[in-house]
């Protein structure tokens, strides 16, 4: 009999019933649903944190090209390689300034000697109103000018004998001659005039087509460019001897300043050095910058003092003493600046070196003593080291950070002996002239050429920095009657050389990688205490 308590005519209601179903079915949905909002609301989450990378990445990009375009814009102004990216000072119209800012008052002496003497007579009417002209007083002007040059033509009459015993062919020499040459080079060029096309072309950067120019419109005088090139061969030659000996002033000089940069020769790539000392410069053509071509003017035994920028074949003079350009590294704390603005580490690293430079003023200042110099230089160290040890995940700080690792024994040399220069100024101020050349001529054609340039560039730089008039100089090494000589002026330096105190048994030598206790250690810095950061 059907169950009377069914209330489905006597249906039994099973378990897997529509009704059951259904209601399982909708605690399902809703179980679904707040999965589904949940995992909405992550993806929008995750969108909105795309969204931001995206715009991050984006202005990124615009920074980046807008560097891009204004270095490729740089890269076509030539005009001007060394301009400023903003002007300096401070601003305002140009000129002098009124008052105690107007600086030293000053005016074009007096000539001492006059050759010629005129008179300017007033008119004898105004030219104004026709009045009769009063003269009240006479007032004096002086011209300084350049007289109108044309050559000073030399004959010899040469005596050209034999010896009556051997039969050798001998001939006379006039100490003013500066060759023996006779027959088709019996016309040559006299001492002024090679004197004026070295320094023209060596030291100013003028191609030798505008130096035959100004000679013929100038002077009067009538030679062929390449006659011009024939002429500094010569000189190059007869100079040789200069250039070894200033090679080996510089070998032995206690502070060298090396430098070097990209240079042509025949079409390929090659590296014009520098070495420069307070009185000498030399530079060397050669077909690379690695150590074995700093060899060909420094000994690898080199003991002195080196003021170079970071290039690692530097650092290969084991037994010198070693001052990284600053000025190099506040560049590339810069470059950190305007690439990463976020990042605080550049801006603590530039702080750094910046109190490294002003604590050097203050020393050569006198307001230092040495106990005062010795602690704040520990100091430095150690806030150095601190931020060696930890750069921000900047693909840029690492390689930074790992450079001062490398470097950290060479960044404050300078605060040990007031003799040693904070940046390489020296090298970089006598690699210009050769830059400018290259600007011109792209180089040099040939080898010999390349060794004309490099014997003639020094004996010229020396020159000028030992104040000597270069005239004087290649008429000494163009009259030589034997073998080419060396004059008086290149055969020592200009002062006795400055000895630099060894002071490496007081500098930190390395940073070092070990961990002592979490940080690293310091020893003894000067002030008998221990500062932490650095070894």
């Amino acid at each position: 009999m059907p169950d009377e308590r069914s209330g489905d005519g006597g249906q039994e209601r099973k378990p897997g019933s529509k009704q059951e179903q259904g209601r399982r079915e909708r605690r399902q949905g809703e179980s679904d649903g707040t999965g589904l909002r949940q995992e909405n609301e992550r993806l929008q989450r995750r969108n909105e944190r795309l969204r931001r990378e995206n715009d991050r990445l984006k202005r990124k990009i615009d920074h980046l090209e807008k560097q891009l375009a204004a270095a490729r814009r740089a890269g076509y102004r030539q005009a001007a390689p060394f301009a400023k990216d903003r002007p300096q000072g401070r601003g305002g119209r140009p000129g002098r300034r009124p008052g105690a800012a107007y600086g030293r008052q000053a005016c074009r002496p007096r000539p001492a000697q006059v050759d010629e003497h005129y008179s300017a007579s007033a008119p004898a009417a105004c030219p104004d109103c026709g009045g009769v002209v009063e003269v009240t007083r006479v007032a004096t002007q002086y011209q300084e000018d350049l007289p109108v040059v044309r050559p000073l033509v030399r004959r010899f009459d040469i005596d050209v004998g034999h010896c009556s015993q051997c039969r050798r062919r001998v001939q006379g020499r006039h100490p003013l001659q500066t060759s023996d040459a006779l027959g088709a080079a019996s016309a040559q060029l006299g001492p002024e005039v090679v004197a004026l096309v070295v320094e023209l072309h060596t030291h100013l950067g003028v191609p030798l087509a505008k130096v035959a120019h100004l000679l013929r419109t100038r002077f009067g005088l009538t030679v062929t460019p390449g006659g011009l090139a024939h002429v500094l061969h010569r000189a190059a030659r007869d100079a040789a001897p200069a250039y070894t000996a200033l090679c080996e002033q510089v070998r032995k000089a206690p502070v060298v300043t090396p430098d070097e940069t990209g240079w042509r020769v025949g079409g390929e790539r090659h590296w014009l050095w520098v070495f420069a000392t307070p009185d000498t410069t030399v530079y060397a053509i050669c077909p690379g910058r690695s150590f074995d071509d700093a060899l060909t003017v420094l000994e690898a035994d080199f003991n002195g003092v080196l003021i170079r920028d970071g290039w690692a074949s530097y650092r290969c003079f084991d037994d010198a003493l070693h001052q990284t350009c600053l000025a190099h590294l506040l560049r590339r704390c810069k470059h950190l600046r305007d690439d990463h603005p976020d990042s605080a580490w550049a801006f603590e690293l530039e702080a750094v070196l910046q109190a490294g430079l002003a604590l050097r003023d203050r020393r050569d200042e006198g307001k230092l003593t040495d106990h005062g110099l010795a602690s704040v230089r520990g100091r430095l160290l150690a806030r150095l080291g601190r931020l060696i040890n930890a750069p921000p995940p900047l693909d840029d700080a690492e390689r930074f950070a790992a450079h001062l690792d490398t470097e950290f024994a060479a960044v404050f040399a300078f605060l040990w002996d007031p003799s040693v220069d904070a940046t390489n100024w020296r090298a970089e101020q006598a690699i210009r002239p050769a830059v400018v050349t290259r600007k011109v001529c792209g180089g040099n054609r040939t080898r010999h050429g390349a060794d004309t340039q490099q014997v003639l560039a020094s004996v010229v730089r020396t020159a000028y920095q030992r104040d000597l008039d270069l005239a004087p100089l290649i008429a000494t090494m163009l009259r030589a009657t034997t073998n080419p000589t060396v004059p008086d002026e290149f055969q020592r330096p200009l002062a006795a050389p400055h000895v630099v105190a060894d002071t490496r048994s007081q500098r930190p030598l390395r940073y070092v990688h070990h961990v002592d206790g979490g940080q690293r250690i310091l020893p003894e810095d000067g002030t008998g205490e221990k500062s932490r950061g650095v070894t």
